[in-house]
């Protein structure tokens, strides 16, 4: 008789990549799931996750069926008319169906499909034991692992992304004999590496979490997590600080120990001299330390390490820390006060033998382009020219400071030092660094109004010039990056509210290319950027309906577009908005057939009908009243009011045919509906609207 059991499933291996555990983990997970699923083996998943240390990879289910429910077969013989002959006798091929099926053809069940009636044979069989099909469900799972270049160990042929070394297969108390990976499964789990290097007996799969938190591994990575940020926080508070704690480096230390403990470090004051950036990158990326602020958010001399054990001695623990650091933050100072003692501007010097792109010329050749599309952004925006024009001038020369050189992540950051270290003012500093906002999804784009220009300017050209030098996306290759700079492009124009014609932006940008000989295509280069943009609305909730029903107009404006989507959003929401579409999709219909001239105005004597006296009326006063909103792009007052028109709109279709005999009046009435029409797709194509 079937029951429900605890299932404990863990592979111990030698550490796991750090940013390949949690995805490994998942896999093997997933994996045990999905065999157990395709087999009918009913389990109970509730409050069930990934459990991984660096050391190992665990399923642990609180309930799975210790067999399957018996499994139903049918094989499909051949069809009646094939089966049997004109006397109703079986045929060869049934025949050879029912011999091969071992059974006499009258004992064959008929079943029928679209094709016709057929023989069957259906049987019921006792379903397996949990317990001899797991091997091959760990088999499948450990299969289908994203491993892209699996390890091998000692004389054999498989192979894992690490050497492994033991294997537990628990279902309730019995231990499930299965042979992977050179390993035979058993009840006995390893202990912490250095506090508790010993094996640990695991009785049944419900001890599994606390007898190895007895050994001093957290086997669940969320526990690791919160332990690491509640240690953190309390020993930058006894510093008297703030730590800094990143998603990504959090994650990274959660998956480097088993048993984590923090300890609180310092280093010398005179380090602070540096740009903290370069400090904190130190920290974080090469060495998964902790930095910790003080309530301004400046860097202080201490940090806190994750060690992997708890120590007699914190204070020797500490030390190892430190001397770790100081190499690389001595190495930053020395970068930092070499390139101070240079300066900003002499560094520009180098970019004109450093080459941008062959096709493009110089890195000195695209700082000039910059310049050029930054004074003429600055102008519209009502940003002043000369600082526009110094800023684009200093962005790219931190490019040949040491600083960047050795942390290619502080461009533009290390030149915002070294420009206020230079006496630039501190617009022009600060714009230098907010260019390269965006720097990743999800990033703000650049604050002040002389970065926004410098940022929009920087992607004009980086886009023109990558699409005029042949280098367009294609799959997932896109070395100069265009799609992030097209999305960084539009969030800056959209979010800044700077209402600029995109397609003379691009026009200045391509003139800048000219002296190269190589041109961008205009248009191809619009439709590039507008398409970053659908899936920037779709992670604001926008639907897609809206979002196409403005691309179609394909407006000039970038804050333009997003005020429409704005006004298309509220618009939906309106009683009327769903028979309006209707009905614009309509219009657009009988036009797109309609043969011949359609006059250019409505000839109110050939209204003949009431109820198309009454849509022209109401048309023209809604023309009347809309104008003014549509000079001062007040989209959703245009819409609100032709929402007004539903009445008369229904009525016209109601009781007017469109295609009348009389070529006047036919005429005539798809005059009337090209004027309404024109209206209604005045802000978007609002057919898109319609189911």
């Amino acid at each position: 008789m079937s029951e429900m059991k605890p299932l404990l499933i863990e592979l111990g291996v030698e550490e796991l990549p750090v940013k390949a555990l949690p995805g490994l983990a998942q896999a093997f997970f997933d994996g045990v799931i999905d065999g157990l699923a395709r087999r009918g083996i009913a389990f109970d998943r509730e409050g069930a996750k990934p459990l991984s240390t660096p050391r190992r990879l665990a399923v642990l289910l609180p309930g799975v069926e210790t067999e399957q429910p018996e499994q139903h077969s049918e094989v499909f013989g051949p069809y009646l008319n094939i089966a049997l002959d004109a006397n109703g006798a079986p045929t060869k091929a049934l025949q050879g169906f029912a011999a091969k099926a071992g059974i006499d053809w009258t004992a064959l069940e008929r079943t029928t499909d679209a094709k016709g009636e057929r023989f069957v044979l259906r049987s019921v069989s006792p379903g397996a034991r949990t317990a001899a099909l797991l091997p091959e469900i760990v088999r499948e799972a450990i299969a289908a692992m994203p491993i892209p270049k699996p390890m091998r160990w000692g004389n054999h042929e498989y192979a894992f992304a690490r050497p492994v070394h033991w294997l537990v297969v628990l279902h309730g108390n019995d231990v499930v004999p299965a042979e992977l990976l050179g390993l035979k499964s058993d009840r006995f789990s390893r202990g912490h590496r250095f506090m508790a290097d010993k094996q640990v007996w695991l009785s049944h799969p419900n001890d599994y979490v606390e007898s190895l938190k007895a050994a001093n591994v957290l086997v669940d990575a969320d526990a690791r997590r919160e332990r690491i940020v509640a240690e953190v926080n309390a020993a930058a508070a006894q510093a008297g600080g703030v730590a800094r704690i990143t998603e990504d480096n959090l994650e990274q230390v959660v998956n480097l120990v088993e048993w984590p403990s923090a300890v609180l470090c310092s280093f010398e004051r005179e380090f602070l001299a540096v740009p903290q950036e370069a400090l904190i990158e130190t920290m974080e990326i090469n060495q998964k330390f902790f930095p910790v602020l003080d309530d301004g958010g400046k860097l202080t001399e201490k940090f806190i390490g994750i060690a992997n054990i708890e120590s007699r001695d914190v204070a020797e623990v500490a030390k190892g820390y430190e001397r770790v650091i100081r190499p690389r933050f001595s190495d930053a100072k020395f970068f930092f006060d070499e390139d101070l003692k240079q300066g900003l501007a002499a560094m520009g010097e180098g970019l004109k033998s450093v080459t941008y792109q062959a096709k493009l010329g110089t890195v000195a050749d695209k700082v000039q382009r910059v310049s050029t599309l930054a004074q003429h952004i600055a102008a519209q925006v009502e940003v002043d020219l000369a600082q526009a024009r110094r800023a684009a001038e200093l962005a790219k020369n931190d490019l040949q400071s040491r600083m960047v050189n050795e942390f290619p992540e502080l461009q533009g950051i290390a030149g915002r030092h070294y420009a206020v270290a230079g006496g630039e003012s501190p617009a022009v500093a600060l714009a230098i660094d907010e260019a390269y906002q965006p720097r990743f999804g999800g990033d703000d784009i650049a604050l002040s109004p002389l970065g926004k220009v410098l940022a929009i300017a920087e992607r004009l050209d980086t886009l023109a010039g990558g699409f005029a030098a042949g280098l367009k996306p294609t799959g997932n290759k896109d070395p100069f990056a265009l799609r992030r700079n097209a999305l960084g492009l539009a969030r800056t124009i959209i979010e800044s509210g700077f209402d600029l014609d995109l397609r003379a932006l691009l026009a200045t940008a391509n003139a800048g290319l000219v002296d190269r000989k190589v041109q961008a295509d205009a248009g191809e280069l619009y439709d590039f950027i507008i398409d970053r943009l659908k899936g920037y609305y779709a992670d604001k909730g926008v639907p897609a309906t809206h979002f196409n029903a403005v691309a179609e107009l394909k407006p000039a404006s970038l804050y333009d577009f997003d005020r429409r989507i704005d006004a298309i959003g509220t618009f939906a929401q309106l009683p009327e908005a769903e028979a309006l579409a209707a009905a614009n999709k309509r219009i657009r219909n009988i036009l797109r057939k309609a043969e011949g001239d359609i006059p250019g105005m409505i000839d109110p004597a050939l209204l003949r009908e009431p109820a198309e006296s009454e849509l022209a009326e109401a048309v023209t006063a809604a023309i009347d009243d809309t104008g003014a909103s549509l000079h001062h792009k007040d989209y959703v007052a245009v819409l609100g009011r032709l929402a007004r028109l539903r009445p008369q709109v229904d009525a016209f279709f109601d009781a007017v045919m469109v295609n009348a005999e009389d070529p006047a009046l036919r005429g005539n009435r798809l005059a009337l509906l090209r004027t309404l029409g024109d209206r209604l797709g005045s802000v978007a194509a609002i057919e898109h609207l319609s189911s």
